[in-house]
């Protein structure tokens, strides 16, 4: 018994006709395939398929040789490659995080540095909320992350990437702080108020704080959870929020930005690691952290 008789009865019996098996899986004779058929049912010692008025049909006998058959193909499959695997060198992997939207344009960038020093290496992307990427990085699941500096991070290292400042964001259809050439945090005592949620708790924390520091009591009706919850909730509410000066490159025309006056609260971008994590990747990304600042700005 050969593995081809073994794929020859799989194609058979996942097309239902001999005649289609032949011409559009196994490119071969109609005759030809049914003399294979005809081998292994002698060597198997019963018959496996018979024909119907709905084609071939596989018999009991059939249907329980095809599971053993669809499996030994499987595991052929799976001992060439790990026969291949074994004769070729491991490609070096890197496993990075990126707080969601970040990696729109840090990714190319990155991914030019590594591949210039590592030409075959594997990069594995994630894209979550900065605080699920920290615990990925504790949990060594990630080699680094781009993200917020987050309040537990004991074992953790980063180097600053980038500092981002905060801006109003607000509808860009008659709404009053449109005439403003800058905004400053009681201009919004009156207005519908969106605070990023836990989700995004560094620039929660910034937020909060910028507020308590002008002596303005924060009374936000809503929390949105990323970009695109914000733009909708704006758009839909007419409301206004604080979010990094990055962001306005992803909204709408029917959203509009005005600088913060006076003192201007930011939020760091950083690029995480565990303290134990001794890659050479990772020892290269870190190396060249001013060529993505530049990327970035």
């Amino acid at each position: 018994m050969e593995l081809r008789h073994l794929r020859y009865l799989v194609a058979v019996a996942d097309a239902g006709s001999l005649t289609v098996a032949a011409e559009r899986k196994l490119n071969t004779s109609q005759p030809s395939l049914s003399r294979q058929i005809r081998d292994l049912e002698e060597e198997v010692g019963v018959q496996l398929m018979h024909r119907s008025s709905h084609g071939i049909e596989l018999t009991p006998a059939g249907k329980a040789f095809l599971d053993h058959a669809r499996m030994a193909l499987v595991q052929a499959e799976a001992a060439k490659e790990a026969a291949l695997r074994a004769v070729q060198p491991a490609r070096p992997t890197f496993a990075i995080g990126f707080i969601s939207g970040a990696e729109i344009s840090l990714l190319p960038t990155v991914d030019r540095v590594l591949r210039d020093e590592f030409a075959e290496i594997d990069i594995r992307l994630s894209s979550e909320y900065s605080p699920v990427l920290a615990k990925a990085l504790m949990r060594r699941r990630l080699d680094a992350a781009f993200m917020r500096p987050e309040e537990s991070m004991e074992d953790l290292r980063y180097a600053r990437v980038r500092t981002d400042p905060m801006v109003f964001v607000f509808p860009s259809d008659h709404h009053r702080l449109a005439s403003k050439t800058t905004v400053e945090p009681q201009d919004i005592a009156n207005e519908t108020f969106f605070l990023a949620s836990k989700s995004a708790p560094s620039v929660r924390r910034v937020v909060l704080e910028f507020f308590r520091r002008a002596g303005v009591d924060l009374k936000p009706e809503y929390e949105v959870h990323n970009v695109v919850h914000a733009i909708s909730m704006i758009t839909s509410m007419r409301g206004v929020m604080l979010l990094p000066a990055y962001t306005q490159r992803y909204l709408p025309e029917t959203i509009t930005t005005r600088p913060v006056s006076g003192e201007v609260p930011t939020v760091d971008l950083i690029l995480a690691y565990h303290k134990a994590n001794k890659s050479p990747i990772l020892k290269v990304l870190l190396s060249r952290i001013d060529r993505l600042a530049v990327a970035l700005a």
